[in-house]
């Protein structure tokens, strides 16, 4: 299992530079300069910012600048539109809480109830109840989470004064909690949906398998073998969508905190992007894949933990 983990961790890590790398060099080479539109500025007081932030350097040795700061010393690079001169991480550290708050709860909801759904779904099938959740399974993962963000900002919270139309950045607790309420539930449906139809196809496949079969021989009941059996062996394979499903979510939530106007990850990203501000980018570009990465390693790590033929496999 050693082994294992630190296979996993270093392909994290090479997949986490490779990114990185990337993400670095198109961001740098968008068309554009981050002066261009400073049209008060002297071609001397540009020349002299662009030789302070490394900026009249080859890409290649600006990439190198980076890299050395970033891991040797922490540093994640200076705003240079948005917040001038304020360390990037000093702008990030206060948005991620309320990003992952958004994506923890998106998350937590979605699984019991996609389960749930899903494992109804497979039991009742060819049901009125099955044809019922499976067109709002069809419904939920068609239509984008920002449509349903608005349709809820507007009937729910315009019309029917249920919740917040915008988020208070000041509001803690269960004030807190009921102003992203809305935002929470948008991002949910298409993930609810995305389990309930996994979990359906596989446990409709396992009742009718030739181990429940012999389950049943044996003095099990259908309910019994169903819920022993049948949904233990269908969960497993449910860790293939946990990782797409959770970068879905943190996908979703770029727009969605737009829509509601919260002060998180996604906000800043667009406005860094607009501005152009190259560091406050990158810099969420890296938050995004480390959670991303971090998810990815630890359903690897929980798939040898639950089925040893992977940890056998990567012994050979």
């Amino acid at each position: 299992m050693a082994k294992y983990t630190i296979q996993r961790i270093l392909a994290m890590l090479l997949t986490m530079f490779i990114i990185l790398t990337v993400g670095f060099m198109v961001i740098r080479l968008m068309p554009g300069g981050i002066f261009d539109d400073a049209v008060d500025m002297t071609h001397e007081q540009r020349a002299a910012l662009e030789a302070k932030y490394n900026l009249d350097k080859p890409i290649i040795v600006q990439y190198g600048l980076f890299l050395k700061g970033l891991i040797l010393e922490g540093d994640w690079g200076t705003s240079l539109k948005m917040n001038i001169n304020v360390p990037v991480w000093d702008i990030i550290k206060t948005k991620i809480p309320v990003t992952l708050y958004i994506n923890f709860f998106s998350l937590l909801i979605s699984l019991p109830l996609g389960i749930g759904l899903g494992i109804v779904a497979a039991i009742r099938k060819n049901s009125i109840t099955d044809y019922l959740i499976s067109f709002l399974v069809v419904i939920f993962i068609s239509v984008p989470s920002f449509i349903f963000a608005t349709l809820l900002q507007y009937f729910v919270a315009f019309k029917g004064g249920l919740f917040p139309i915008i988020f208070d950045a000041t509001s803690t607790g269960w004030a807190r909690f009921h102003g992203l309420a809305l935002p929470i539930i948008a991002l949910s449906l298409g993930p609810i949906a995305r389990v309930t139809r996994y979990l359906r196809a596989e446990l409709a496949e396992t009742i009718n398998s030739d181990f429940m079969l012999l389950a049943k021989t044996k003095g099990l009941t259908e309910r019994q073998a169903t819920l022993n059996h049948g949904i233990r062996n269908s969960l497993l394979p449910l860790m293939n969508i946990i990782v797409p499903m959770f970068t879905s979510i943190m996908g979703g939530s770029l727009v969605i905190e737009t829509i509601f106007s919260i002060p998180g990850m996604g906000g800043i990203m667009v406005k860094s992007v607009n501005a152009p501000d190259y560091t406050v980018t990158l810099a969420v570009l890296i938050f995004y894949s480390l959670v991303s990465l971090i998810t990815v390693l630890i359903v690897d790590l929980s798939y040898g933990i639950v089925d040893p033929r992977v940890r056998m496999g990567g012994k050979k």
